[in-house]
């Protein structure tokens, strides 16, 4: 068994629709390889930090992710899948089990914190910012018809009246 602790760069498209590890940020990784009958299994931790945007309020967030890893890179063969992993003599790539294993773990809808009310549909403000007295008082364009009726009809009454 061999342990190896080291830091690597992340690679270019490490990243969701909203989230992402940019191109070049350290990832910390503490793995242990050890020698089994098929190949090399590897195993351990990767530790980055992800940034991205609040998918309500489209604020920017960054927050810390750690992932376990484990592959068995098998020694080549005839019995060898073709989705298995392979050891290249005395090397192997880990940088598709980390794509998978920091993909899986990252949100897919991340947010700024679990009570982020978003962002206000008709002005775009931020509700957390704008407080609770934040309004708009407009009327549903389809009743826009019935309002002018409305109006006609009470300033009939009213002539009537007088």
């Amino acid at each position: 068994m061999e342990r190896w602790r080291g830091t690597v760069v992340a690679p270019a498209d490490l990243e969701l629709p909203l989230v992402g590890v940019p191109e070049g940020t350290d990832i910390e990784l503490d793995l242990r390889f050890e020698s089994v009958v098929e190949g090399v299994l590897v195993s351990g931790t990767a530790r980055t930090t992800y940034t991205g945007e609040c998918a309500r309020c489209l604020e920017p967030i960054s927050s810390p992710v750690e992932v376990g890893l484990q592959e068995l890179f098998a020694h080549p063969g005839p019995d060898v899948g073709e989705d298995e992993s392979l050891l290249e003599g005395d090397l192997l790539d880990l940088e598709p089990v980390l794509r998978d294993a920091v993909l899986l773990e990252l949100p897919q809808s991340p947010v700024c914190s679990e009570d982020c009310p978003g962002l206000c549909a008709t002005c775009g403000v931020r509700l957390a910012e704008a407080g609770p007295e934040h309004r708009h008082d407009s009327a549903d364009p389809r009743w826009a018809g019935l309002a002018g009726l409305y109006e006609r009809m009470t300033n009939e009454n009213e002539d009537r009246e007088s």
